[in-house]
Parts: C-alpha cells; sequence; structure tokens
C-alpha cells in the first residue's frame, strides 16, 4: 500500500495537536515528539506538522510567508453534513475562512486556513450527480 506524508511547517506544534483534536482526527504517537506531531486523516494519509525550525533542516530557501498560498490540501467528506460539522469546527479552534462554500447541488465545500495559514478544502460530492451534470454539459443523455 502506497502511502502519503505531506509535511506542513507550523510555529506550535502543541497549538497545532490541539487545533486538529478539536476537529475529531487523532495521531499516530510513533512519529510524534516536541517538535513533531503526525496527523493522522487515514490509515495510509497522514499530515507531518513540523515546528518551523526543524521544517527548515528539511528544505532549501524559505517557508512561504503566511499570505502566500503554498498550497491546498484537499480533503473528502461523506456528506454535506461532515463538511459543515469540519468546518463549524476549525472555525470554533481558530480557523480563518478562506473562501465562500461552494454549492453547486450535486457538490459543496468550504475551505478554511488553519492556525499556520495553511489553506485546507473540505468537499462533498455526490459522484452519480456529478456523472449526470457533466453528461448534461457534455450534451450526451443523463441515465440514472
Amino acid at each position: 500500500m502506497r502511502m502519503i506524508f505531506p509535511n506542513l511547517p507550523v510555529t506550535d506544534v502543541k497549538a497545532s495537536r490541539a487545533f486538529f483534536s478539536a476537529l475529531g482526527f487523532g495521531f499516530n504517537e510513533q512519529f510524534c515528539d516536541e517538535t513533531t506531531a503526525c496527523l493522522v486523516i487515514e490509515e495510509n494519509i497522514m499530515v507531518m506538522l513540523i515546528e518551523e525550525e526543524k521544517f527548515r533542516t528539511f528544505i532549501k530557501g524559505d517557508i512561504a510567508p503566511r499570505d502566500v498560498t503554498e498550497s491546498m490540501i484537499a480533503l473528502s467528506c461523506d456528506s454535506k453534513d461532515e463538511v459543515l460539522d469540519l468546518a463549524g469546527k476549525a472555525k470554533a479552534a481558530g480557523a480563518e475562512a478562506w473562501k465562500d462554500p461552494q454549492d453547486y447541488g450535486f457538490m459543496y465545500g468550504e475551505s478554511f486556513r488553519d492556525l499556520d495559514g495553511h489553506v485546507w478544502e473540505l468537499m462533498w460530492m455526490d459522484l452519480e450527480q456529478a456523472q449526470a451534470a457533466q453528461e448534461q454539459a457534455d450534451g450526451e443523455p443523463a441515465t440514472a
């Protein structure tokens, strides 16, 4: 099984742990220490939250400033309600809303900046409705 470990610089690992814990996520303690927290998204998807001083030892150049969007981390959700729930928890834990919610009927998303300015996009999509919408846009008959 292939795994993915995005690495994000953070100013305060303890604050980041508290923030993501408030969203309901856990951590793999095997890969955590006082400067790093291993945020578990799914069994094979973990985000390494690394304090900036340590993060600098892994990179060339500078860490992107907070007002620059260096990436967007899109996270799928099982329902629109889950998007709303996670976005609400993120805002309550100190996140900033990033863009207005996007509601296309068959797809719904909200995004926020975490405590360190990293952009997280929460998305739900009804795949059957999305396929029907694409077929209509392509001029093909939609099938049920």
